[in-house]
């Protein structure tokens, strides 16, 4: 076991471990560390915890300081520049002509780089607009073309459910999402009501899935036959949830026809193989 504490860059973001050392940093609290980048701003998000060694890559970083009113100032006065910084930039592409869509951006704590997120339908040679912005802010210029889940993360929005988007607010990283969740789960495959703001299938698909795939091999197939104790009838719905399966049982002798309600346990019917293989049907 290693004492960590973990941290985030972004609010909602990917949390990253750090070695402690001897501080004592409570969540909320702004620490200053080193990154690949150079010194970062970051904000605490798990205090001190004891993880296992196979869960972090080592060597660990340790935090370079607790974060100071100065500090502080710093950080805030980095998110204050950020809309004018971007429509300065929104101005470069417009006077370059170039096809791309500002979407982000962020400057790194000791000033010295800007990174602007764009997305765009094809490659973009932004060579003379890297050369202009860096005239202007004077500083390094890094341009970084992002895909459209990668967009919604940063913009963020109301999902079809009526809350913020889970990748923008509580999913510090993109999870693969397939077509064969949403069957799992019985939904319709409408694309409308499955597919999330950025058109792709919706990354809450996921947080369930462990039980549906379990549940899915253990329930009978829509539409097949099955033995009740009231006798051989057709599935017309499932409740994976309550494990229970609506029947419907014909009677030819009477000329009538019940729908019944059973437990899982009380029909027989063929069992799916317990080794289905995932559907590879990924939508990332």
């Amino acid at each position: 076991m290693i004492e960590v504490i973990g941290v985030a860059f972004k609010e909602g973001g990917k949390v990253y471990y750090f070695a402690p050392g001897k501080g004592d940093f409570k969540e909320g609290r702004g620490v200053i560390v080193e990154t690949a980048r150079g010194v970062e701003y970051a904000t605490v998000v798990m205090p001190r915890t004891q993880i296992e060694e196979s869960a972090i890559v080592s060597p660990l970083k340790p935090v370079v300081r607790a974060a100071t009113e100065k500090d502080e100032e710093i950080h805030r006065k980095n998110i204050e520049k950020k809309e004018e910084a971007m429509n300065t930039v929104r101005e470069k592409i417009e006077k370059h002509n170039l096809e791309m869509k500002l979407i982000d951006c962020e400057f790194t704590f000791d000033g010295a780089k800007a990174v602007f997120y764009y997305s765009a339908p094809q490659r973009v040679d932004f060579r003379e607009l890297v050369k202009d912005l860096s005239s202007v802010f004077r500083m390094r210029i890094e341009l970084r073309q992002v895909g459209i889940r990668d967009e919604i993360k940063l913009l963020g929005g109301l999902a079809p459910c009526g809350r913020e988007c889970c990748c923008s607010s509580c999913m510090p990283e993109l999870k693969k999402v397939s077509i064969k969740m949403a069957k799992n789960q019985g939904l319709s495959l409408n694309p409308g009501k499955i597919s999330g703001l950025c058109g792709r299938l919706m990354c809450c698909l996921s947080y369930e899935n462990d039980y549906y795939s379990d549940a899915f091999k253990r329930v009978p197939k829509l539409g097949s036959e099955v033995g009740t104790p009231e006798g051989k009838g057709t599935v017309v719905n499932i409740n994976m949830l309550k494990m229970t399966v609506r029947v419907r049982i014909e009677d030819k002798a009477k000329d009538t026809v019940a729908y019944r309600d059973f437990n899982v346990d009380e029909l027989k019917f063929k069992r799916r193989p317990a080794n289905i293989v995932e559907d590879e049907d990924a939508d990332e």
